[in-house]
């Protein structure tokens, strides 16, 4: 029997709709909508993608987004700045540094400026350190994998006691990934590059979690019967006969994986989208927090 399909599409418009509500209400009780400030470096097309996708979104939701556009040759100082106005502007209540950085930027640096109270993307390492400590609560938590998390829970997913591997050990997705499958008392394994036997542990897991951006790179074979597959890779093939000359796939084998797996995720389509909506709902979070 081919496996259910979560449609990270519906599964968003369902928790966008519920954030549009919340949304409403709190313009409504404090004369201002929630506030979501985006710093874009540099002119890296598919950056600028992302960010146009946010700013429709916000829209659609009710939120105000605002955005500072710097050049590639942006210095540190500037980049810095661009995040301490945003800090310091009560009409912006959750901000989002656009990733990656040009290379002559100290990444690090200009994130832990961001206030700890807007931190809608889940990243400052206050946050991902109360994340990692059991019986503590961060203010936010990651959005992508966040967005995982809200897929299993539409799904009726049951992730406690169950077997989970995350594939990939990235600050933005792998970790956190790894910390909140942890949390929702999964038993989970961090596979990586140096990591010899990840066709086996994969065998071994209900649940598995592919965020290592190599393109098709967990297989039909290694799949449990019956497993949850979560695809958050996405990956460019060429392909002369699709209209832009390629196309994008994930970091499993979709064909195949389909006709073994109890849940699979497509690419496009399906984790990107809930990745937005993790974002847009920490940031209507962080305005309900910053106005007490």
């Amino acid at each position: 029997m081919p496996a259910t399909i979560i449609d990270g599409k519906a599964v968003a418009a369902r928790v966008r709709a519920r954030i549009a509500e919340d949304a409403a209400a709190f313009t409504q009780q404090h004369g201002l909508p929630p506030g979501l400030g985006v710093v874009l470096v540099g002119d890296l097309t598919a950056s600028a993608t992302y960010v146009r996708m946010k700013q429709k979104a916000c829209d659609e939701v009710g939120l105000t987004s605002y955005k500072t556009a710097l050049p590639d040759a942006a210095t540190q100082e500037a980049v810095e700045n661009a995040v301490r106005a945003f800090n310091d502007d009560p009409n912006v209540h959750g901000i989002l540094v656009q990733l990656p950085l040009p290379k002559h930027i100290d990444e690090e640096a200009v994130l832990n400026l961001i206030s700890l109270e807007k931190d809608a993307d889940g990243i400052h390492p206050m946050n991902m350190g109360l994340l990692a400590l059991k019986g503590r609560e961060p203010l936010y938590t990651p959005a992508t994998p966040t967005g995982v998390m809200m897929m299993f829970e539409d799904a009726g997913i049951d992730l406690s006691g169950k077997s989970a591997i995350v594939i990939g050990r990235s600050n933005i997705v792998g970790v956190p990934m790894a910390l909140l499958l942890n949390n929702a008392n999964a038993t989970v394994t961090v596979a990586h590059s140096r990591t010899p036997n990840i066709p086996e542990l994969v065998k071994a897991s209900d649940i598995v979690v592919a965020a290592i951006g190599r393109t098709e790179y967990v297989k039909r074979d290694w799949i449990k019967p019956g497993a949850v597959v979560i695809d958050v890779g996405i990956n460019r093939v060429d392909d002369p006969s699709a209209k832009r000359g390629y196309r994008l796939v994930g970091d499993v084998e979709f064909e195949g994986t389909v006709d073994v797996a109890g849940y699979l995720t497509k690419v496009p389509g399906g984790v990107g989208p809930m990745t937005i909506t993790a974002l847009l709902s920490n940031t209507v979070k962080a305005a309900r927090r910053q106005v007490g």
